[in-house]
């Protein structure tokens, strides 16, 4: 993959809106402290988006094991199901965006690649396309006959708490510096990190919500060895951890996402746990 292949800008959104190719359109409004975004959606959305619960629909909140972490996988068999509900066939190509710095539309678009289908993310979100001239409109998502796709889950890697203990590469964090350090964790059992994991926040990626140009992305992940060595990603659930997976795959670089993320290593007290930078 490179960066054409991972995201899409406004303006060629546009463009495919009026051809006979136009994509299907997933609006994925969600942040930590409000996670339904249904409301957000009804007020103005992309014309013809369907709405996106990540809460349901990107996860398996009916597996209550702690090490799972807050937001599991879902299933292959839960997840196909929900793309057949937004009428997505193998062929289909799927714009995912939010208004929140691709944080949560980065999720879909992983579940999307790891099913083996066509996913793309809009750089900006909603703002930029505003910003192009797009039009919004208003109310629920619209009615679409299913499909009957069969996904082929498994396409991008996924690693779990064993796999992590014995990572022979670069481990990447992305939460907050704060909550990586160990000073403040308002959500997990136990504050700090992965110990030999690096922090790379996934707020970091972007500028006013647009991921940085390639150079500078380039730069970023160097930095911090994921260029070079073997990449697992996590966060706090394993929700903006697809994000800094999204962001190296701009890159043509792969990461191993490990969904359990904090909220499952730290639920576990056979698990170490490291504090400071």
């Amino acid at each position: 993959m490179n960066r054409s292949d991972v995201l899409i800008s406004a303006a060629e959104l546009l463009r495919l809106q009026t051809s006979s190719r136009a994509p299907r359109l997933l609006d994925v409004r969600w942040t930590l402290p409000k996670p339904d975004g249904r409301d957000d959606f009804a007020a103005g959305h992309i014309p013809g988006a369907i709405y996106v619960d990540l809460d349901t629909e990107l996860a398996d909140h009916a597996n209550t094991e702690a090490t799972a972490g807050r937001h599991p996988l879902p299933s292959a068999g839960q997840f196909q199901d929900t793309v057949r509900s937004w009428g997505i066939d193998s062929g289909t190509e799927v714009v995912v965006y939010d208004d929140n710095s691709s944080l949560g539309a980065a999720r879909a678009w992983w579940l999307l690649r790891w099913a083996g289908l066509n996913a793309r993310v809009l750089d900006g979100g909603l703002a930029a396309y505003e910003a192009a001239g797009g039009e919004v409109e208003t109310g629920a998502s619209p009615e679409v006959a299913p499909s009957s796709v069969s996904i082929s889950p498994g396409a991008l890697p996924v690693i779990d708490a064993d796999d992590v203990s014995a990572w022979d590469g670069v481990l990447l964090d992305a939460r907050a510096a704060e909550r990586f350090r160990g000073e403040t964790e308002p959500l997990d059992p136990q504050a700090g990190h992965i110990p030999g994991a690096k922090n790379a926040p996934a707020t970091e990626n972007v500028s006013d919500g647009a991921f940085l140009d390639e150079a500078a992305l380039r730069r970023r992940f160097a930095a911090l060895g994921a260029l070079e060595s073997p990449v697992g990603v996590y966060c706090g659930s394993g929700v903006t951890a697809c994000h800094n997976a999204l962001a190296l795959a701009t890159l043509g670089a792969q990461a191993s996402l490990y969904p359990a993320s904090w909220s499952g290593w730290s639920a576990d007290p056979e698990r170490p746990v490291e504090t400071g930078g």
